[in-house]
């Protein structure tokens, strides 16, 4: 019987002290690009880094039965080539792990190599926004635990998020803000850099009808299809449903604890490219915190999220992430535009 309490305990322990080192590498960007000479180092460092830490304290507190299945690998940093970065991410490491050396730190991040076929498993994006993290904005260290194709438990450092939602998105905060979530317990918040922070409740009140709609919106426009999302909000407005707010502009994971705590009504992710499989490290925490707020979280057909089939989301296409009365506006309007019609896949 898993022991969910304890699961997210060691979760948020993971997670915060990934961000404390995510966040250290982000105080040295410009140090680490001339050591490098490669203006992509920083985010190549923190993010093997944070997933070594994750994978470290998960298994320090969970023991040796561990399957985690992240997006990195240590391939990169055992190639002799690339001895600088390996040099660069045990010293990131060594801020919140002590006695880490190389050999354990290369061993940490391989941790995240395991499968899918489990009946439960933690999945990890080390860091989503890589581009949002170089321009010190918005990323996530993002952690899920999912069960029989279930998140059950959602927890995600956003280190430059701020907890008051009248500040701005595109500045970077001082402690930044942490959720956490357990299936049927509801959203907990407190900072994301220390590990004993005090932790509140969250309760996300739904969208009242006649409100505007606010979205989340990508500062990396190719992450979604905008159009598709002004078609959308267009028709919800000629249809007298709704009218389109000031959208909250920000990259990652980021934008579902942005709907979960109410900033924003809804997270559309719609499908850019026909190939394009979503991968479970990208929503699971995610979703899992959002649903926990209230928020119904499924793809562009009103499909709910499917994890158990691998490392991508292969019977899903897009996401909408909204509270409930949101949502059904969103999944008609796609429905009546016929967006990603041609891009259906079987149940």
């Amino acid at each position: 019987m898993i022991d969910h309490a304890r699961y997210a305990a060691a979760a948020r322990e993971a997670v915060i002290a990934a961000s404390i080192v995510c966040r250290e590498v982000q105080d040295n960007l410009e140090k680490v690009r001339a050591m490098t000479k490669d203006d992509k180092s920083p985010v190549t460092i923190a993010d093997l880094a944070s997933q070594a830490v994750v994978g470290m304290v998960l298994k320090q507190k969970l023991g040796e039965d561990l399957h985690l299945v992240a997006e990195e690998d240590s391939a990169f940093l055992r190639d002799e080539d690339n001895s600088i970065f390996l040099d660069a991410t045990v010293a990131a490491v060594q801020g919140v792990w002590e006695g880490a050396t190389e050999q354990k730190v290369l061993d940490a991040i391989d941790l995240g190599a395991g499968d899918t076929d489990h009946h439960s498993f933690w999945t990890l994006d080390p860091i989503d926004g890589t581009k949002g993290f170089l321009r010190n904005q918005q990323y996530a260290v993002a952690l899920g635990f999912v069960e029989h194709g279930t998140p059950t438990i959602g927890v995600m450092g956003c280190p430059n998020l701020p907890v008051d939602m009248s500040a701005p998105l595109d500045e970077r905060d001082n402690h930044g803000c942490l959720y956490m979530a357990i299936q049927g317990d509801g959203v907990y918040e407190s900072a994301c850099d220390d590990v004993n922070a005090p932790t509140i409740r969250i309760t996300r009140l739904d969208h009242v009808e006649g409100e505007e709609i606010s979205v989340c919106a990508s500062v990396e426009k190719a992450h979604t299809n905008m159009n598709d999302t002004d078609r959308i909000l267009e028709w919800i407005e000629q249809q007298g449903l709704g009218h389109p707010g000031e959208p909250a502009r920000l990259d990652s994971q980021c934008k579902y604890a942005v709907v979960a705590r109410g900033q924003a009504d809804a997270y559309l992710r719609l499908p850019s490219k026909k190939p394009y499989v979503e991968r479970i490290w990208d929503h699971a925490a995610g979703s899992c915190i959002a649903s926990e707020s209230g928020a119904f979280v499924t793809d562009i057909f009103g499909r709910n999220l499917d994890f158990s089939t691998g490392r991508g989301l292969e019977n899903n296409k897009g996401i909408v992430c909204a509270p409930p009365r949101i949502h059904g506006v969103l999944i008609r309007a796609i429905e009546e535009l016929g967006i990603g019609k041609d891009q259906a896949t079987s149940a």
